[in-house]
């Protein structure tokens, strides 16, 4: 067994050995620009145009809704204020106190230029009340923008019903569903969503590479100038390793994610399981019933987060997102769903993946349930 052992999926992923396979060329050989008009070009532009086939397929989607970005982040930054900016710069937001940073920021950057936003607090499972959200839209409201899946919870978004409450009062539907692509079957068509962020490397793949799928009726102001790649909505020059390497990433979910999907499922409740038997005063944050198979979000009582990881060198695994700096203020996220202070600093963020073993998972509980008790026995 390698060690440290990786436990933070949500964080990032390691690079599926296939989807290194399928990059390589494009560092080498097949070294061009996509935009240029000669054999390098029209070779590069080839695998971007594959990728953006898969990703689309995965996404249940048409190819040329796909727009290739830099990642995630990029891409909740073009949906929201690219949404806001199509509208003429004004209207209402309506979001999610448990939102990635990324979501959040946008939403606050467009405040501060006179748009209005509404963040609702989620409900103690992590979910979002659907009334509440209803009642939330206003005849303003320009998008609505939610998580598919919790990156620090893996808590699951009723995403069907908030889809058709947005149809419904005819705004747009946005979502970042980084945790969720390729972890879990998705349909944009079924769930109504209209924008969709999503990135390579918590899949399998490259860092650096990511998309926002665009649904045919949403219309965003592009936020890069430049060559007007991407069809005018994304200057600059394509990552066009990375795009493969997405492309990749994302066939290869679409043909494992079943099998892997309960597979790993398994392993997250073997752990939990152990846990329970092994430690006194442990509580899991957020609803376990509608959650991502590979996350398990648990506070221990009497014991800091930060103390605990600190003794576990041998275990790589997040006290919260890696996306956020908590400090002494603690997970947003948790504190968002009512999570007692003390527990939000005794959180530990467990993401399970592809090439996690059960034995891997067996040496976590142990060594969690052992450190546990050593930190509890040795306070005051």
């Amino acid at each position: 067994m390698r060690k440290p052992v990786y436990l933070d999926c949500h964080a990032t992923t390691p690079v599926d050995e296939r989807v290194l396979r399928r990059m390589l060329p494009y560092f080498g050989e097949a070294f061009g620009n996509a935009a240029s008009a000669h054999r390098f070009g029209w070779d590069a532009l080839a695998a971007v145009e594959l990728a953006r086939r898969q990703v689309a397929a995965l996404a249940g989607v048409e190819p040329k809704e796909v727009v290739f970005t830099s990642g995630a982040t990029e891409s909740d930054n073009l949906a929201i204020k690219g949404a806001i900016g199509a509208a003429g710069g004004g209207g209402h937001i309506v979001t999610v106190a448990s939102e990635h940073r990324a979501v959040l920021d946008s939403v606050r950057s467009l405040e501060q230029s006179g748009c209005a936003a509404t963040v609702l607090p989620p409900r103690e499972d992590g979910r979002v009340d659907l009334e509440s959200l209803r009642n939330a839209i206003r005849p303003d409201t320009v998008v609505v923008s939610v998580m598919y899946a919790n990156n620090e919870t893996g808590v699951i978004q009723p995403m069907e019903e908030i889809g058709a409450i947005c149809r419904e009062k005819g705004v747009l539907f946005h979502s970042d569903a980084v945790q969720a692509f390729g972890r879990i079957p998705l349909s944009m068509e079924r769930d109504g969503i209209d924008l969709m962020s999503v990135t390579a490397h918590k899949m399998y793949g490259p860092k650096g590479a990511g998309a926002l799928v665009v649904r045919r009726r949403a219309r965003l102001v592009a936020q890069m100038d430049g060559g007007g790649h991407e069809s005018g909505m994304r200057s600059g020059t394509l990552n066009v390793p990375g795009i493969a390497g997405f492309g990749e990433a994302c066939a290869l979910a679409a043909e494992c994610m079943a099998e892997e999907s309960t597979r790993i499922a398994a392993l997250r409740d073997r752990l939990l399981a152990a846990l329970r038997r092994g430690i006194a005063g442990m509580h899991v944050n957020g609803s376990l019933a509608h959650r991502l198979p590979g996350n398990l979000n648990v506070s221990f009582e009497g014991v800091e987060g930060d103390a605990l990881m600190v003794a576990m060198p041998d275990l790589a695994l997040s006290a919260a997102s890696a996306c956020g700096a908590h400090g002494p203020a603690g997970s947003h996220v948790l504190e968002a769903i009512g999570v007692p202070r003390e527990l939000q600093q005794s959180a530990l963020r467990f993401g399970l993946g592809r090439f996690t073993t059960e034995e891997e998972v067996d040496y976590a509980a142990a060594r969690v349930i052992e450190t546990v008790q050593k930190l509890r026995a040795e306070r005051p």
